[in-house]
């Protein structure tokens, strides 16, 4: 089944369905710690239907993205997102593997790399009901290592990585990063309800940075009433939506 959301204050149209990867609240956090700039040219990694290149317009519309993809299922509907939306001179799309970049992007022209990668080590983490899922999920087609050897590629020197990320495995992003070139400059931990161990975490490095990390307050997604929290209303943007969006 196919589904078309609609995604404010922009008024973009979202079209996704059961086929691929839904959307989901990782992008939404991960749209809302980044802070886009007028101008700067953007890649994301491993960017699925194209959500979060529409989420950052949605914020920031004076921006270049360019979404790097290998699931054709996934591209065939990241395509439609930028075309229905009239995106063609805002958004591109490579359907390629972000571990060739070098035949396909120029080193070190971005500004802003920003991803959602596998969270899990290939054979943890369980089982997804298909390959695609699957591959979204756990490493089998590229490892964190790979994610920050591309965004380091990329970014131009003094540029910015951002990422969700899980908790758990935060040893072996900041070993990534730090072999990339890349120096963690800022976190914010994601909970679940507030006081319990995080569920998530976002991170953003700088290519070349000094070391020097701020901790952001938590972000927490429910609150004591078991509603979601005033933060994730405005993440979501409940406060200005209309019934059915997004």
């Amino acid at each position: 089944m196919e589904y078309c959301d609609t995604l404010h204050p922009s008024r973009y149209r979202l079209y996704f369905s059961d086929n691929v990867v839904k959307p989901g609240t990782d992008s939404f956090l991960l749209a809302d710690f980044i802070h886009p700039k007028k101008g700067m040219r953007v890649c994301d990694l491993g960017a699925g239907i194209g959500l979060l290149g529409l989420l950052l317009l949605n914020r920031c519309p004076e921006l270049s993205v360019c979404c790097v993809e290998l699931q054709a299922q996934a591209v065939a509907m990241a395509r439609r997102n930028i075309e229905e939306n009239g995106l063609q001179k805002k958004m591109t799309l490579h359907h390629t593997d972000l571990r060739a970049l070098r035949s396909v992007l120029p080193a070190g022209e971005t500004d802003l790399v920003v991803s959602n990668p596998p969270y899990f080590r290939q054979g943890c983490g369980g089982k997804a009901s298909d390959a695609l899922r699957q591959a979204a999920r756990e490493e089998s087609t590229c490892t964190i290592e790979d994610v920050c050897a591309a965004a380091a590629y990329l970014l131009k020197w003094g540029g910015t990585f951002s990422l969700i990320f899980r908790p758990e495995r935060l040893a072996d992003l900041f070993c990534a990063l730090r072999q990339s070139g890349i120096e963690p400059k800022r976190i914010r931990f994601v909970e679940k309800t507030a006081g319990q161990p995080p569920i998530l975490v976002l991170v953003e490095g700088r290519r070349g940075g000094r070391p020097g990390l701020v901790y952001e307050p938590p972000l927490v997604i429910f609150a004591s009433d078991g509603r979601e929290s005033e933060e994730m209303d405005r993440i979501n943007f409940r406060q200005d939506r209309k019934a059915g969006a997004l």
